[in-house]
């Protein structure tokens, strides 16, 4: 659901980056939905092995948002400087993981 939101978002906001939304319309939108699905899961299992058996709540909110902010959006971040992308798409793109990542932590250290 967050994906779409955001995907959303980088339709309006840049309708023809380099053709990425073309892609979408050669292999299909359940492909697409299906391989985020599975890299998602596998992001989020990963990142529960980093954390540990049952982490407190805030350290696992913490952890969250420093992995999306510190480590997918830098990493974004890099790639879009080399890249020439625009700031407002690493925006976008960087919150997205950063969300995603702390919502990781919440449930994570809900869950636990």
């Amino acid at each position: 659901m967050i994906a779409s939101i955001f995907t959303d978002l980088r339709i309006y906001a840049f309708p023809n980056n380099g053709g990425w939304y073309d892609f979408g319309f050669v292999i299909g939108s359940a492909f697409i939905f299906g391989g985020a699905l599975v890299l998602s899961l596998i992001a989020a299992f990963l990142f529960a092995m980093f954390l540990g058996p049952a982490p407190a709540l805030g350290f696992a909110l913490g952890a969250g948002s420093s992995a999306g902010l510190c480590w997918v959006a830098a990493s974004l971040g890099i790639n879009y400087l080399f890249e020439r992308k625009p700031l407002r798409l690493f925006l976008i793109n960087g919150g997205f993981f950063t969300l995603q990542f702390t919502l990781y932590g919440l449930l994570l250290g809900l869950w636990h």
